[in-house]
């Protein structure tokens, strides 16, 4: 597995096809915590919400670097699709580690804040959040899911919008409701670590679907 990472990681650096997601975050970042001094709370509200789209479209990419058959060699030499997948997850996973690291020190720099420590660990309960639902939907809207890429775009916009508009009903709806309602971060740590253990479950549920559609292709 860790070959398998290894690899992955090196050929997403080499392509250089974590730039684009990578920059909009950042470019997200600065245009929505510019001179912020309201509450930390919302303002990694807004960075989580940067953090779904890239973490989505990051996904995306890393799974469709190679083609087909080049996929298949990969399932072959990790000893099969759980495998496989299993090392897309992760890698995912560890690519959407530094954009979190900026989201949490991007909105102090760019913004008026005396952070807390509660404050730094809701917004990385926050970030990782969002990251584990976006890496759900780049893994179901991926090429081992869609042949046409086109249908794959149309899906990651439709489950985008609806984990961000069903609020109570989605772990990414009801993080944002909770840090835009509520200024202090000690009294949201609790509520957030759950959301994040379901995050976790919509994520494990993306790679179930990914995996049997992939396997039955």
């Amino acid at each position: 597995m860790t070959a398998l990472v290894r690899y992955l990681f090196t050929v997403l650096l080499l392509s250089q096809r974590y730039l684009a997601p990578v920059l909009l975050f950042t470019g997200l970042l600065a245009v929505l915590t510019s001179n912020d001094s309201g509450p930390l709370t919302a303002t990694y509200g807004s960075a989580a919400g940067a953090m779904l789209v890239c973490s989505v479209w990051l996904t995306m990419a890393l799974v469709g670097l190679e083609d087909r058959a080049h996929r298949s060699v990969v399932v072959v030499n990790a000893g099969g699709h759980p495998r496989a997948l299993a090392g897309w997850v992760v890698t995912a996973v560890l690519a959407c580690l530094p954009p979190a690291a900026a989201g949490l020190v991007l909105p102090l720099v760019f913004g008026s804040h005396s952070p807390a420590p509660a404050d730094l660990l809701l917004g990385l309960e926050a970030q990782l959040t969002c990251a584990f639902t976006g890496i759900a939907i780049g893994l179901v809207c991926s090429p081992l899911v869609f042949r046409r890429q086109g249908y794959a775009l149309v899906l990651a916009l439709v489950l985008l919008a609806a984990v961000l508009l069903a609020r109570t009903r989605s772990p990414v709806g009801a993080l944002l409701v909770d840090l835009q309602s509520t200024s202090r971060s000690a009294d949201l740590l609790g509520s957030t670590a759950v959301l994040l253990a379901a995050a976790a479950g919509v994520l494990a549920a993306g790679a179930a679907i990914t995996y049997a559609i992939a396997v039955r292709k």
